[in-house]
């Protein structure tokens, strides 16, 4: 795949530092795009190391949790001086805690609301708070989830369920809102085999085969799988396409 208008473009990477949020990251620099990746994990300057040497594209990196607004305007502050301003966002921290519903706690419930919302939202905005100020346009790509319009089974994840679905809600809003000058969108993914999911999928291979035994396509997705979404949604191919939430799931939510 190749998108001659990505190279030479800014994106900043939520969650970046291994995983999915890795995996895109890599994904846009293989198409020239410079990338900043912040992450809570202390690996992330490690990682964006080795994009930049993997891709040859100038990389630079924030440890940050995305839970603090503060920080991750901070952060983000620091890409122009390394990369210049970015014009592309995706946002990918995220986590997920499985318990039945009428045993989680206030805690429990709250740390799952804060990253995967709150801390998408803090993102969005100080991303797009240079770009609204200066009038120029933009692409946030918000990473959502099948589950933020079914409830997959087996598991018992209400909060993260709840989450996702406010992503998605988020991600209209923030369309309606920044139109005309930056795009929002969401990709929803299903089951994705990232580098934790196949280590869980290998230690728990019946859970693995009864998922897989829902999804048409016979089989969980690859982090590749994602990546000609992700980059129709950051280029200008895709410049009439806002307020939408595309899900790549194999079929799961279709049945």
């Amino acid at each position: 795949m190749s998108f001659p208008d990505l190279a030479g473009r800014v994106a900043v990477v939520t969650g970046g530092a291994r995983g999915i949020g890795y995996s895109l990251a890599s994904t846009l620099a293989r198409q020239g795009v410079s990338v900043a990746l912040l992450d809570l994990l202390p690996d992330v300057e490690e990682s964006a190391a080795r994009l930049a040497a993997e891709t040859g594209v100038a990389t630079a990196a924030a440890r940050v949790d995305v839970t603090d607004a503060a920080a991750v305007e901070a952060a983000f502050a620091t890409v122009p001086e390394h990369l210049g301003v970015a014009d592309l966002l995706v946002t990918a921290a995220g986590i997920t805690i499985w318990g039945d519903s009428t045993e989680v706690d206030p805690a429990t419930w709250s740390k799952v609301i804060e990253v995967n919302l709150s801390g998408t939202f803090y993102a969005t905005q100080a991303f797009a708070r240079p770009l609204l100020a200066e009038g120029r346009g933009g692409s946030a790509i918000l990473i959502s989830s099948m589950s933020g319009r079914v409830v997959n089974v087996p598991q018992h994840q209400a909060s993260y369920n709840a989450s996702k679905a406010a992503v998605d809600q988020l991600a209209k809003s923030l369309a309606v809102e920044w139109a005309p000058h930056i795009r929002v969108n969401a990709i929803a993914p299903g089951y994705i085999l990232s580098d934790m999911t196949r280590q869980f999928t290998e230690a728990n291979p019946e859970l693995a085969a009864d998922w897989i035994s829902q999804i048409p396509a016979g089989r969980m997705g690859e982090p590749a799988d994602l990546d000609g979404l992700l980059l129709l949604l950051a280029s200008s191919a895709s410049s009439y396409l806002t307020g939408q939430t595309l899900v790549i799931d194999g079929g799961y939510t279709a049945i």
